[in-house]
């Protein structure tokens, strides 16, 4: 089961989610174990019948209000009941301040308190996609990912093949990169989103020249920080006895974290034009997505040439007769 502490969610958040500790340190130790957030309204009121006390707790300007309404005996006590649970850590929103009997409570039973000066609805939106990424499934794959035309095209292969290369052509063609050498794919609501290992930037590695910046080289419109995968087109190497797709009528598809996408094996050879091939596999994969299929409407229009000279064959045949 993925996990991560409080404390690492601390440290890489703290800024992001305007985040500050109310709690001793060590209460940064207990593990987040789900995606989903949680608001104990009813807990608070004594209801624990449905209470997913394993989620991350928020407390927002209702709840807080709630718990300053109570008298210090049945404020403590109510504390008490909640904190009986395995809770992660309690966010509080909007900086507003935390009862002091729930402070001491939190600080006995080893659960943290972390403040933030968002607004509830904004911090529940960020903090949802933030724990979405961390626990859906993910993996990284030797590749490149570029946008083209809107498609996100993965490109894979032996390394030397050509694969920087060929996203530094299709950058100066107008088409945006988003990660090169090693890519990140995340299976968010079956889609496969790509996305960079490190935050490093848009840098690249060209074989003889060394490192290129594409953002500072070709502007911020030549990338993005993540792109839906639609497409794995593999480079390699051109063989004489190979049997390469000519016509296209059959799909091949790979699996990435249980999902299919299809892929194509683009064989390369010196003076190729390899970039301008991904531009026409991009546009013809919209064109699938939209009903028409190249191969098939050719096969369908050579189909009915053929009955056509078929029919005047046997007209001509019968005439002789």
């Amino acid at each position: 089961m993925k996990k991560i502490t409080v404390k690492e969610f601390f440290s890489s958040k703290k800024d992001d989610f305007s985040l500050s500790l109310v709690t001793t340190p060590e209460t940064l130790e207990n593990h987040i174990t789900s995606q989903y957030l949680h608001r104990p309204g009813l807990a608070l009121s004594g209801y624990f019948e449905r209470f997913s006390y394993d989620r991350v707790q928020i407390l927002g300007e209702t709840e807080i209000s709630y718990l300053q309404s109570l008298k210090e005996v049945d404020l403590y006590d109510r504390v008490k009941e909640l904190f009986v649970f395995n809770i992660p850590c309690f966010i509080v929103t909007k900086g507003l301040s935390v009862p002091e009997q729930m402070e001491y409570l939190a600080n006995e039973m080893n659960v943290a308190i972390l403040i933030s000066r968002l607004s509830t609805d904004r911090l529940y939106h960020s903090l949802r996609k933030y724990l979405e990424d961390v626990f859906s499934p993910s993996k990284s794959i030797h590749g490149t990912l570029v946008d083209v035309f809107g498609e996100g095209i993965l490109l894979t292969g032996k390394s030397g093949i050509g694969k920087s290369e060929c996203a530094l052509d299709l950058v100066e063609r107008g088409h945006r990169l988003i990660t090169d050498d090693v890519v990140k794919i995340i299976l968010r609501d079956d889609v496969l989103i790509g996305t960079s290992t490190n935050d490093y930037g848009h840098f690249m590695e060209i074989r003889g020249i060394g490192l290129v910046d594409v953002e500072k080289m070709f502007g911020i419109q030549a990338v993005r920080l993540q792109k839906r995968v639609d497409i794995q087109v593999e480079l390699m190497p051109w063989q004489d006895n190979m049997d390469y797709e000519r016509i296209g009528l059959s799909d091949n598809y790979v699996e990435i974290l249980e999902l299919r996408i299809p892929i194509i094996y683009l064989p390369v050879s010196p003076g190729k034009n390899v970039s301008v091939i991904i531009e026409v596999i991009a546009m013809n994969h919209i064109l699938k997505t939209y009903g028409y299929d190249a191969a098939k409407a050719y096969t369908r229009r050579l189909q009915e040439d053929i009955k056509r000279k078929a029919k005047v064959r046997s007209a001509l045949i019968d005439d002789k007769e």
